[in-house]
């Protein structure tokens, strides 16, 4: 069975933030000649790694709503500067847009089986993704997406 993780997409207001935030740090990495990966780095490692990198997602919670998911490609433990053990969850940058599934919030990331995952959307938007993403933000607000 497909395991995936779930965490808070903080900061962010919509996928189209999120789609900037990944092609400018790839953009970034490009011109400083690092490694040009994108990645998530989280301060626990998931007990379930293998299960996460055998076909599972990030699921993104944006404005209270899974909306929006990426591949998982690995998991790396590293101790940063201080000494800390942390981890990078390496991501595939193509973000796959999902059914919006309501979310409270919560701290760190949650494991979410495929069972309880939402559905990929069709490929090019449709219905109330053909919406300009202000308006989008503007209806999810007022509680009416």
């Amino acid at each position: 069975m497909t395991l995936n993780l779930v965490k808070l997409c903080v900061g962010v207001d919509a996928v189209e933030d999120l789609q900037a935030f990944i092609d400018s740090s790839l953009a970034d990495k490009r011109r400083r000649g690092v490694e040009v990966i994108q990645f998530h780095t989280t301060r626990m490692i998931p007990k379930r790694s293998d299960e996460l990198t055998d076909g599972g997602s990030l699921y993104w919670v944006i404005k209270g709503n899974i909306q929006v998911r990426q591949h998982i490609e690995a998991i790396r433990p590293f101790t940063d500067t201080s000494g800390i053990s942390r981890c990078r969850i390496v991501l595939e940058p193509r973000l796959i847009m999902t059914e919006w599934q309501p979310r409270r919030a919560f701290q760190g990331w949650r494991y979410l089986t495929g069972a309880d995952a939402p559905s990929d959307l069709p490929r090019g938007r449709t219905g109330v993704f053909a919406l300009p993403p202000e308006l989008r933000r503007e209806l999810a607000d007022l509680g009416l997406l």
